[in-house]
């Protein structure tokens, strides 16, 4: 199984992000986080690493509802980003609004769009997307 190296949680929810920590590290799919709590943060943390040729996250977690900047912001932002590698986004959200889950798929850099709770099944097809990339 290949690993992923370091995974980056973009959410506000500090109760999910320990969640998905824990299952990434029991499952031993991965061991590294960048963990971000709005998504301005994020975008400046993100594009400091590209401008600065260091190692970047291969999937991002990213939720919508966040405050700074949210979701959508953040995606508009990084779209612009010259990113030198393939980074594997997942809107991860509460959210099961069809507009969303649309407005998601309208995103050629998002790989999917989850509904929270992510589960061990929803994890397990994140990795295998990851695998298959």
């Amino acid at each position: 199984m290949k690993k992923i190296d370091i995974a980056c949680i973009i959410d506000d929810d500090t109760i999910f992000i320990y969640g998905v920590k824990k299952v990434m590290q029991l499952t031993e799919v991965c061991n590294n986080f960048l963990i971000y709590r709005d998504g301005k943060e994020a975008l400046d943390a993100l594009t400091s690493l590209v401008t600065s040729n260091e190692k970047l996250p291969d999937i991002i977690l990213l939720d919508l509802n966040m405050p700074v900047l949210d979701g959508w912001q953040f995606l508009e932002e990084f779209v612009k980003v010259h990113v030198p590698k393939k980074i594997l986004i997942y809107i991860v959200s509460s959210s099961v609004d069809p507009s969303d889950i649309l407005k998601a798929k309208s995103y050629e850099i998002v790989s999917n769009y989850i509904v929270k709770p992510i589960t061990m099944e929803k994890l397990v097809s994140l990795v295998e997307d990851f695998e298959n990339a």
